[in-house]
């Protein structure tokens, strides 16, 4: 038969029902929660950098890449065609001026250079013959001269003495009119020879100065083959660091071929490159900032390529604190070169996010949320971005890199 079920049994039983529905009821509200919380996505505040939209003055600059290179390096050269003896210096070595850095094998310029010395000295003893044979010629064309002198001296008291007599009626006028004729034969013989004189010394000088001018010539470019002989002797021409040495042993080397490169590594500058779009905003005496991770360093722009190479001109940056402790040959950097100023604009820290002019999606601070909005961007520099339009001044703005929640309207700030 059936037992009547008591009160307090009934009480359990409703009470362990209630409690079912309370649990199932937790559990669809913390679905529920989870779901909007995976539809409405949070940050890390610790992972997030923020900037305050300010107003305040804007030095525009152009952002370039840059290397750090020796301040000054200088590249050697082989003179002349030879090959390698010996090495007496390695890469990194310190070098004073005049150091042998490294031994060509000079046996054939050196039988030139003294094949050109012998030359020299015919040369010169051949302008000395020149010059004996001239005043030997011109010597004995000035003694004929004096003898045809005396000789018409000669002839004119000879034709005095005949007038003389004819005039007392002791001569004749054939003899006198002989005499006359043999004094202007004479007249006209030293005309004569005095004329080949003058074109003698004339020929002789105009002789002696293109010999004097060849032999001026020849030792010029002896000179010039002693230089290159001397610059064959590779060393160092200053104190430096070797930076680079061609130590192949009995390699041949061309003439102008490079055989090694001393740097003062005490010292730097660095050479920028930028897109030739932005040429016109490079000019020499532009100040520039020089950024190597968190240190930022002031130059100027000391020169700049004036032709583009491959849509790229490049410039050079004289560095104020040449020597700082960051600066290695060949880091990478970025170059700030400054060419305008704006005052009293919008401003906004600049960061990863910032790409060039134009429009931006930027999340801004909302309380504990950060609501994504359009901005328009203009110039900037290596502190600052020029904020056109779609922000205000007070606005706290994330400037972190947000690429990856773009295509969210609005997320949550955790703390």
């Amino acid at each position: 038969m059936d037992r009547a079920i008591s009160k307090a049994e009934k009480r359990k039983a409703l009470h362990l029902q209630i409690m079912k529905a309370g649990i199932g009821v937790a559990v669809v509200i913390a679905a529920v929660m989870l779901i909007i919380s995976l539809l409405q996505p949070g940050v890390n505040r610790k992972d997030l950098r923020f900037s305050v939209v300010d107003k305040g003055t804007i030095e525009v600059s152009v952002n370039a890449a840059g290397k750090v290179v020796p301040a000054f390096e200088e590249i050697i050269n082989s003179p002349i065609h030879s090959r390698i003896v010996e090495i007496y210096k390695k890469g990194g070595d310190a070098v004073e001026v005049g150091t042998a850095i490294l031994r060509l094998d000079l046996q054939t310029a050196e039988t030139e250079y003294n094949k050109l010395l012998d030359e020299g000295q015919v040369r010169r003893l051949q302008l000395e013959q020149l010059r004996v044979k001239n005043h030997s010629k011109l010597s004995e064309m000035e003694m004929k001269l004096k003898i045809s002198r005396l000789e018409l001296n000669r002839k004119e008291v000879e034709l005095r003495n005949e007038r003389y007599l004819d005039s007392l009626g002791a001569g004749t006028t054939d003899k006198v009119r002989q005499v006359e004729l043999s004094y202007y034969v004479g007249q006209l013989q030293l005309s004569e020879d005095e004329q080949k004189y003058q074109n003698e010394q004339a020929l002789s000088d105009a002789d002696l100065k293109v010999k004097e001018l060849e032999l001026n010539i020849f030792y010029k470019g002896l000179a010039e083959s002693k230089r290159t002989l001397d610059d064959a002797q590779i060393r160092s021409p200053r104190k430096a660091i070797l930076t680079y040495v061609n130590n192949e042993v009995g390699a041949q080397i061309g003439q102008g071929s490079r055989v090694a490169i001393v740097s003062d590594l005490s010292h730097f500058k660095v050479e920028g490159e930028i897109a030739d779009t932005y040429g016109d905003r490079i000019a020499v005496g532009s100040r520039a900032v020089v950024k190597i991770g968190n240190d930022k360093l002031n130059g100027t722009v000391s020169d700049v390529t004036p032709l583009s190479k491959n849509g790229v001109i490049s410039f050079s940056v004289q560095l104020e604190e040449d020597n700082h402790p960051r600066l290695r040959s060949g880091l990478k950097t970025d170059v700030y070169v400054m060419n305008a100023i704006k005052e009293d604009v919008l401003r906004l820290a600049n960061a990863a996010y910032y790409m060039g002019k134009g429009e931006y999606k930027l999340f801004v601070v909302n309380g504990d949320q950060l609501l994504k909005r359009k901005a328009m961007l203009g110039d900037s520099n290596f502190e600052y971005v020029e904020v056109i339009s779609g922000l205000q001044a007070g606005d706290e703005v994330i400037v972190s890199d947000m690429a990856d929640y773009l295509d969210r309207e609005k997320l949550t700030i955790d703390n």
